[in-house]
């Protein structure tokens, strides 16, 4: 009997933050940095939507179009161009948010691009997120940072087993390493200053992300939509490469969640994976999205070129269901699908505002007729 009334009070605790709650966020500071990014504009774009007062730090958007503009984000938040790298910029956005949490997308986020531009990878992910924390440094309003790094942390090892979080971190190319790098300078503040100030700072580890909005070069989806709109051949350069795919509401959800659950449990674990159940190959993916967007040609590479890129990456997010009861709301098909669906209808006139607003509903829906409790463990 005991045991049974103990269950049902970790089902409901859990419950509260397998979804995210608007109620919670209503009201609250938020400083988001990369806000300007597709992931950061869908982020912006919803933490605006359930009411948080939010401020950006970002470079200006590169690609054109982009979400940041389509999306209209700097008539909904507080929006500051600057470059992270430069610590007197970050101070300055830190102090004019002063936030309650803290979320850090901002980052070169490429690998080929990093193979081009090492040392500039390395000053934006490593010094740039130094910059952040030693703003955060000695701010004891600020009640949680969510920094997020990436599912390249680990030091890959070319198999299909997936990744926990006590895998051993690593990386060969610039922005993998850049990335492990910068979670040992966020476990250094945290020993060191932030978690004796009352700041629960975690490390988000999310995989291979999609959705509507996504103009980047070099990004599958985007790449697929730019050829098959203009009557070009996409070309896929590693068909057989092996990824943790998830739509982007996946990640941007537990993000959320991870920071509700975070604001009353400061000694929550520094690191999370969020990924879907299983991985999948860039060629499943490329089919999954033709067939989704109906038409366009494909051309698969049958040797491999260019610099070294992991072959098999997949992710452990089983820390993250058994402690907080999130769990993947939408399969690769209905996140493919949704993503492609976004673009045929963006290009056919309807605006992104309606386009991701409709997304946000459905994932929404079915996030909280999956939010079940399962059993928990300590976090």
């Amino acid at each position: 009997m005991q045991n049974s009334v103990q269950n049902s009070v970790q089902s409901s605790v859990q419950s509260k933050h397998a979804v995210p709650d608007a109620g919670f966020w209503r009201g609250k500071r938020v400083l988001l940095t990369g806000h300007t990014g597709f992931k950061g504009a869908w982020f912006a774009n919803w933490l605006a939507r359930m009411g948080a007062i939010v401020h950006g730090l970002a470079l200006p958007p590169e690609s054109r179009p982009n979400l940041f503009d389509a999306l209209e984000i700097d008539k909904k938040i507080h929006s500051h161009f600057g470059d992270i790298r430069q610590f007197d910029i970050v101070k300055q956005a830190v102090d004019a948010a002063q936030p309650d949490i803290v979320f850090h997308l901002a980052a070169q986020a490429l690998v080929r691009a990093s193979y081009k531009q090492p040392l500039a990878t390395f000053e934006t992910n490593v010094i740039g997120t130094a910059n952040l924390l030693e703003a955060l440094r000695s701010r004891t309003d600020v009640k949680v940072a969510l920094i997020v790094t990436t599912d390249k942390v680990y030091r890959n090892r070319e198999q299909l087993a997936p990744y926990p979080e006590t895998a051993e971190l690593g990386g060969h190319d610039p922005y993998s390493a850049s990335k492990a790098a910068s979670e040992l300078v966020l476990a250094s503040y945290r020993a060191s200053f932030l978690q004796a100030q009352g700041t629960s700072i975690l490390a988000a580890r999310a995989g291979n992300v999609i959705g509507g909005g996504d103009w980047s070069e070099d990004r599958l989806l985007p790449d697929a939509v730019r050829a098959w709109r203009n009557g070009d051949t996409l070309q896929i350069r590693r068909p057989d490469s092996v990824r943790p795919w998830q739509h982007v509401l996946e990640p941007l959800a537990a993000y959320l969640c991870l920071a509700q659950y975070a604001w009353s449990n400061p000694a929550t674990s520094l690191a999370w994976n969020i990924g879907p159940d299983g991985a999948a190959s860039v060629r499943e993916v490329v089919q999954l999205a033709h067939t989704a967007y109906g038409k366009g040609q494909i051309a698969f590479a049958t040797e491999i070129s260019g610099p070294h890129e992991a072959g098999l990456l997949a992710l452990d997010a089983s820390k993250l269901r058994q402690a907080l009861g999130i769990v993947p709301r939408w399969k690769l098909d209905a996140a493919v699908e949704h993503s492609m669906r976004w673009y045929r209808d963006f290009e056919n006139g309807m605006s992104a505002e309606v386009l991701c607003a409709r997304d946000m509903d459905a994932y929404l829906q079915a996030a909280q007729s999956t939010a079940q409790f399962q059993p928990g463990q300590p976090v």
